[in-house]
């Protein structure tokens, strides 16, 4: 997808959880046009970490240290909710399941909730979904619970925060990212699920990063509380 080379210019775009994977090219393609481009968590100083950007190492299960960072801007004009961790079968115990829930979930609360005063009439938060937010996960509860909830929790902040704001997410398939490398590698796993997307291969991080700069920009003007899949049609099988 081509937008204009200053589409954000003078924006200031805050990605939590935008130290690597889509977080991170999220945080390089809004760089690219123009944004003064914010990230922040765990691994911010990594190589993994986004070009063009100022990084802040932040525990977001910390809602006070989130809180306390997001407190720090004069504006905010894009947030991007991006912070996830999956524990796989480990989110059967209680103290796995909190803290998939406290990282995917509450974080995205947490932070909105901090960023409204900063942002201004036509301010943009794009929250990431799954689309483990569609159907269960036994060996994933946790993850598959936040990530459905994540999906109820934009559709109730775009009602409270119309029509100054406006509050999307998008929903990722099987991206290649550091939480997926694994199960990529492991080829008797990855087979049926290569075999099942239409598009017949994995997603690149930029492929999510470029709806959800969509989603941001003023061609979305009139969406709100839209949840856009990004899957290469996984789930229409």
């Amino acid at each position: 997808m081509t937008f204009a080379k200053e589409l954000f210019a003078e924006k200031n775009v805050v990605v939590i959880g935008g130290t690597s994977g889509i977080g991170a090219a999220t945080a390089e393609a809004f760089a690219n046009l123009g944004a003064a481009t914010h990230v922040a968590g765990l691994g911010a100083y990594s190589k993994e970490a986004p070009k063009g950007s100022v990084s802040t190492e932040i525990d977001v299960r910390s809602p006070a240290d989130l809180e306390a960072y997001i407190g720090n801007f004069d504006r905010i004009d894009v947030l991007v909710n991006c912070a996830g961790v999956s524990r796989d079968r480990s989110e059967w115990t209680a103290q796995a399941f909190a803290e998939v829930m406290s990282i995917n979930l509450f974080s995205v609360m947490t932070a909105s909730r901090a960023a409204r005063p900063l942002m201004p009439d036509g301010g943009s938060i794009i929250n990431i979904a799954s689309m483990y937010s569609t159907f269960g996960a036994a060996d994933r509860p946790a993850y598959a619970s936040s990530k459905g909830a994540v999906v109820q929790l934009t559709k109730s902040l775009a009602q409270e925060f119309a029509p100054n704001i406006r509050v999307n997410a998008v929903a990722p398939g099987w991206i290649v990212t550091p939480l997926s490398r694994n199960l990529i590698s492991d080829g008797e796993a990855s087979g049926p699920i290569l075999a099942r997307i239409p598009f017949d291969r994995w997603g690149e991080p930029k492929e999510v990063a470029e709806p959800i700069v969509y989603l941001a920009s003023p061609a979305a003007g009139y969406i709100t509380g839209v949840v856009v899949p990004v899957d290469g049609g996984y789930l229409t099988v």
